[in-house]
């Protein structure tokens, strides 16, 4: 087990976490009335939390951890957002958030299951992974919540 590999396997979801980051900010400042909003800068808050907590685990590996998410996250963002959200409210962002939520938790799963990372990588992506599981949880939660409602 190289730290090639653990440091590659940490950069892509450090990529991956960054996109989340933005997506959450995102949906912060466009929450309608605010409605979702604090759940949103909180769950930008937490995500910001793991990054710093990625990174360092992979500059102790003597990586350089990237520092910007995914451009497709970013066209998603732009596109698919203006598309879907501009007629849909709180819901359709909160639906949004959740596909990236599952998309986040399997990378994450995936990563865990990696025969090739080293012992100590996986703790930290274990322990990671634990904030992206409640997060991912309380999106599917808002989500039921709202198609209830209606």
């Amino acid at each position: 087990m190289s730290a090639n590999t653990d440091i590659a396997k940490l950069d892509d979801l450090i990529v991956t976490t960054i996109d989340s980051i933005r997506g959450y900010e995102y949906s912060s400042e466009h929450s309608d009335a605010g409605r979702y909003a604090t759940f949103f800068a909180q769950m930008a808050q937490d995500r910001l939390e793991m990054l710093d907590r990625l990174q360092q685990g992979s500059r102790a590996l003597g990586g350089t951890p990237a520092e910007y998410g995914s451009f497709a996250a970013t066209v998603h963002r732009r596109i698919e957002a203006f598309r879907r959200v501009l007629g849909g409210g709180d819901e359709a962002m909160v639906s949004e958030i959740e596909r990236g939520e599952d998309y986040l938790k399997e990378e994450f799963e995936r990563a865990m299951r990696d025969e090739h990372v080293s012992a100590e990588t996986r703790a930290l992506i274990e322990s990671c992974y634990m904030s992206v599981r409640a997060g991912h949880d309380r999106v599917a939660e808002i989500k039921h919540m709202l198609e209830a409602a209606d």
